[in-house]
């Protein structure tokens, strides 16, 4: 593509491109997530097929990020009609071109089917009826590979606007009637965040997309980096065009090689069109991102460790204040941002304040992207208003819990969040709620647990993750993890005591107080504080109610040595380091 020199370039070549699209039949095949289980075989036979017959005029494959409903691997979108197809293989593409593409006639055993029902099309799956699909609505349609296709689906338009129109405080001013939280952690008011770094003295400043998304069971950072990238550069146009920066950083996971590849890619791109880089679009506003690879440590999640990382040391979290957007990065002011938070950002400019604001709750604004993973049917990536209950969440879009078991908890907000047990399925899912029970909202991790999961069993597995990741710049942290670490161990394996029990609380207490990052204990005092009960069995009956755990099998305490090192049997905790 050639460089556009001006926003009337940008806005023609925009309306040219979406009018290519609108004509013929477009096979979108998730390439993502979907990679594991054979779809681009899947791409190239639907390919083959499609030649064979003589359709390559009137149907194209088109390769694109997740759909969202990941248990339904490997699945595909035929539009205009908008039929979804899952558990795709390669063995069906023939079936697929002959009876759908040239017939118009549906497979309705690759349709979604449940409890008697057969949904043919994706907008009448109850998985994706009851979303609100907002930041996710070109993830699973646009190829993250092609800047023309982003573009004519509205990809810079926003930036476009604001560049073309708006003043720096005029754009954080909407930002900040929008309500929009930092969607990465304790949900931070995005546009107070930006006027303090635009106030703040010192230059150059610097803006931060953190895209370590290290919590066990949450990669919808993965999805819009890998689905939608021109989306994530666009919010950050916008950003550092309010802030003042001339210069950023995405900071990726290194275990997310995709994500990095495609990210870079769209990087060049933007770039090479003249989105990116010296007097983007004639506008005389110069903007470039360096893109990161992370160091593989948990820890590096925490802002002034991602920093650390960035200069090239060892991640350890900063004492604050001073805060980043002070003296961040290289001792300048520097914004640090979600992915899913730069993500909204396009949409608060293409909504108004007014409208992105009229969803959510009252102190919770906007849509939120859910990682479903666990004891859930429907796995996968969602998107809902702020203040969706947890039943919502889990039984309407999750389909609910497999094999006929119960409810029994959810592990919200990551290992430094907490675990949400069945009284609260009706609770509103919003900052403040999470807080008020002892969880966080966090990255928007969910793992779903059942009546089968011991919950003395799962703190000890999250003990052990805050252990092995702690970075050892604290001692509360480095050796109140370990310590108990060792206490829940002793617990699964049948030589626990009840005085413990009051140790193990005040350690992670004072972990909290005494720490700097102070949250990892979390999980285990949300156990203990719902599900006491159990830990009492563990401690004064050496029973596990749950018979998961090996040293006391049988509900009798154990006498014989356990299978492996270290106690019980693997958690049902699923992902993560060190779990």
């Amino acid at each position: 593509m050639k460089r556009l020199e001006s926003l009337e370039e940008l806005t023609a070549l925009a309306r040219r491109l979406a009018s290519r699209t609108r004509s013929g039949t477009t096979l979108r095949v998730c390439a993502t997530g979907c990679r594991a289980l054979g779809a681009l075989d899947v791409c190239v036979a639907l390919e083959a097929e499609i030649a064979r017959r003589g359709l390559a005029q009137r149907a194209r494959v088109v390769q694109v990020g997740c759909h969202g409903l990941c248990a339904g691997a490997v699945t595909m979108v035929i539009d205009p009609q908008g039929i979804f197809y899952m558990g795709v293989t390669p063995d069906d593409a023939a079936e697929i071109v002959e009876k759908t593409v040239a017939g118009g006639r549906i497979i309705k055993r690759l349709c979604w089917s449940r409890d008697g029902r057969t949904f043919a099309h994706q907008q009448d799956i109850p998985f994706y009826k009851n979303q609100m699909r907002r930041v996710l609505k070109n993830c699973g349609v646009v190829d993250p590979k092609s800047l023309e296709d982003a573009l004519a689906h509205g990809a810079y338009a926003a930036a476009a606007a604001v560049l073309g129109s708006r003043r720096p405080e005029e754009v954080i001013a909407e930002v900040e009637r929008s309500g929009l939280r930092g969607r990465g952690g304790a949900g931070f008011p995005t546009g107070r965040k930006w006027q303090l770094a635009r106030q703040a003295q010192g230059d150059p400043k610097y803006i931060i997309c953190n895209a370590d998304e290290g919590d066990p069971g949450s990669f919808k950072d993965r999805v819009l980096l890998e689905g939608d990238p021109h989306l994530v550069i666009e919010g950050m146009i916008i950003g550092a065009y309010a802030v003042g920066a001339a210069e950023a950083f995405n900071y990726i996971r290194a275990e997310y090689p995709l994500a990095i590849e495609f990210f870079k890619a769209a990087v060049c791109q933007a770039r090479e069109a003249g989105l990116l880089g010296k007097n983007i679009l004639g506008t005389g506003f110069d903007f470039d991102i360096v893109v990161v690879q992370g160091a593989g440590a948990y820890v590096c999640g925490e802002e002034t460790s991602l920093l650390t990382s960035i200069e090239g040391q060892r991640a350890m979290p900063r004492v604050r204040p001073p805060f980043p957007v002070a003296r961040g990065l290289y001792g300048k002011p520097t914004t640090v941002n979600n992915v899913e938070t730069w993500a909204n950002v396009p949409r608060v400019i293409e909504l108004g304040a007014e409208a992105f604001a009229s969803v959510g709750t009252t102190g919770s604004k906007g849509t939120k992207i859910f990682s479903l993973a666990g004891a859930v049917r429907n796995a996968g990536v969602a998107e809902l208003p702020i203040g969706a209950t947890l039943r919502q969440i889990v039984f309407d879009i999750g389909g609910g819990i497999p094999r006929g078991r119960k409810f029994k908890a959810a592990q919200i907000g990551g290992p430094c969040g907490g675990c949400v047990p069945a009284q609260y399925l009706d609770l509103p899912v919003d900052y403040d709620s999470l807080k008020a029970i002892g969880a966080m909202m966090g990255c928007g991790g969910i793992i779903v647990l059942d009546e089968g999961t011991c919950m003395v069993d799962l703190a000890r597995n999250l003990s052990q993750f805050a252990r092995d990741e702690s970075c050892g710049k604290c001692v509360p942290c480095r050796v109140g993890n370990t310590r108990i670490f060792q206490i829940l161990t002793r617990m699964v394996r049948g030589e626990g005591h009840t005085e413990e029990l009051r140790q193990v609380q005040d350690l992670c207490e004072l972990i909290n107080l005494t720490s700097l990052c102070g949250m990892a204990p979390n999980p285990v005092l949300s156990t203990i504080r719902f599900f006491a009960e159990e830990y009492e069995a563990h401690v004064a009956r050496h029973r596990c109610p749950a018979n998961v755990c090996q040293g006391m099998a049988g509900g009798a305490r154990g006498r014989k040595a356990l299978s492996r090192p270290g106690g019980a049997r693997p958690s049902s905790l699923p992902g993560g380091k060190g779990v």
